[in-house]
């Protein structure tokens, strides 16, 4: 089944989401909101025109389906997320939809059945940026929500994770129970096109990437360092309790843990994309009693993440007896690294060898909805597409060649898959 036609369909298809969630700089779908939402009812009034059938699960999430295959066996899912980060690029989720809606369309229209069943997933709120935790709408499948992850507030509005998720009619007191809504046995494999979201693929000039495994994290949204406000002219150092440099202090240490941890060949990536102290009330004359920031681990293993976590433990109980300041830290966030299933990676690759296309194995550092299926489970697999000025801001830039090269992979192992 050859694809390559459907080309000026995905092109409008991105274009008419982009404009519906264009916000003057980029696209803002924020998870569970309105701009979420309106992606959401286009794909949806398109899936419909070309005689697909359209579904909400339990969590809210588009579930896409040919109503022609009535085949009982468990079914391929590839699908990916309708969110963005605020200001964010088209690409990022989106793309791994239209990929499994156009595998559909292709089929329907030629009259072909696929030698697997398919379903196509839309998800719900995979972006950590609105409440602070990933993976809403798949982990509520998986029963990875909690009832206190529920009541974690929105970014910009304040509303609530329940409210917004019952609005767009989850089931929020099976997902607050933790209740699994979904039978892995039902699901044959998981497979998800994204944009590759860093610099690599673009630099060793390779469309499409095979991906070998998906890093975990470790994260605190927010850990406050109190310290005691004080005038800048008259209190020496001694006597000091600087928020601020305490603070940096912390962060100095986990960069000297982190490059050490490099040099042994250990997989980390470390992060602070927030920090700040309270604008009602610092001066460029006053000590700063109080500063807050965000810190986040990232690595392909679980004990590097918990012997890190562990290290930052650490050096907080040191600064804090040094330096007379207390860390608060918000409850601690951890997404499990996966790795994916060879024998479909292998497939993949096959299917760029067989049409020529130059590809390489990459893992991935960024957290996709495909962790959830491979650690409960189900064997998964993801395809990178090459896309320049990486991922999570306005400038990202997917060559449509490239992404159709990646349908037409995606498609060509599904046909390879023993029925």
């Amino acid at each position: 089944m050859e694809l390559q036609t459907f080309q000026p369909l995905a092109t409008q298809l991105f274009a008419d989401i982009r404009s519906l969630t264009f916000d003057g700089v980029g696209v803002t779908r924020a998870s569970y909101g309105p701009g979420e939402d309106l992606a959401a009812q286009h794909l949806e009034t398109f899936a419909r025109g070309e005689g697909l059938e359209v579904a909400r699960d339990r969590a809210g999430n588009l579930v896409f389906s040919d109503p022609a295959d009535t085949r009982s066996v468990p079914a391929v899912w590839v699908g990916s997320h309708m969110d963005s980060v605020p200001q964010g690029g088209n690409y990022d989720g989106l793309a791994g939809i239209v990929a499994g809606l156009l595998v559909q369309v292709a089929a329907r229209r030629a009259g072909v059945q696929l030698a697997v069943p398919l379903k196509v997933v839309g998800f719900r709120g995979e972006e950590s940026a609105w409440f602070g935790k990933a993976y809403m709408g798949s982990g509520a499948l998986w029963g990875k929500l909690t009832a206190s992850d529920l009541e974690l507030q929105r970014r910009g509005d304040g509303k609530t994770l329940r409210e917004c998720m019952q609005a767009s009619g989850a089931d929020v007191e099976a997902i607050a129970r933790q209740e699994k809504l979904l039978n892995p046995g039902d699901i044959r494999a998981y497979v998800e096109l994204h944009i590759e979201q860093g610099p690599v693929m673009v630099a060793r000039k390779i469309p499409l990437g095979v991906v070998s495994g998906i890093r975990g994290n470790v994260r605190h949204n927010l850990i406050g360092c109190v310290g005691e406000a004080q005038h800048s002219g008259v209190v020496p150092r001694w006597l000091r309790h600087d928020a601020v440099f305490a603070v940096a202090d912390l962060i100095m240490r986990l960069d000297t843990h982190w490059r050490a941890l490099l040099e042994r060949g250990t997989d980390l990536v470390v992060t602070c994309g927030v920090l700040q102290t309270n604008p009602a009330e610092h001066s460029i004359s006053r000590v700063p009693g109080y500063a807050s920031f965000s810190l986040e681990a990232r690595s392909k293993s679980i004990d590097t993440l918990e012997a890190f976590y562990q290290l930052v433990q650490a050096e907080m109980r040191s600064i804090e007896r040094e330096r007379g300041v207390q860390f608060q830290p918000d409850r601690r966030l951890l997404s499990d690294p996966a790795v994916t299933d060879g024998q479909l990676s292998e497939l993949l690759s096959r299917a760029c060898a067989a049409r020529g296309i130059a590809h390489e194995s990459i893992p991935s550092g960024a957290g996709h909805d495909a962790a959830l299926f491979a650690n409960g489970g189900v064997p998964s697999a993801m395809l990178f597409v090459r896309n320049q000025n990486g991922s999570h801001n306005p400038h990202e830039a997917m060559e449509m060649d490239d992404f159709m090269q990646g349908v037409q992979v995606l498609a060509d192992m599904l046909e390879a898959l023993p029925a």
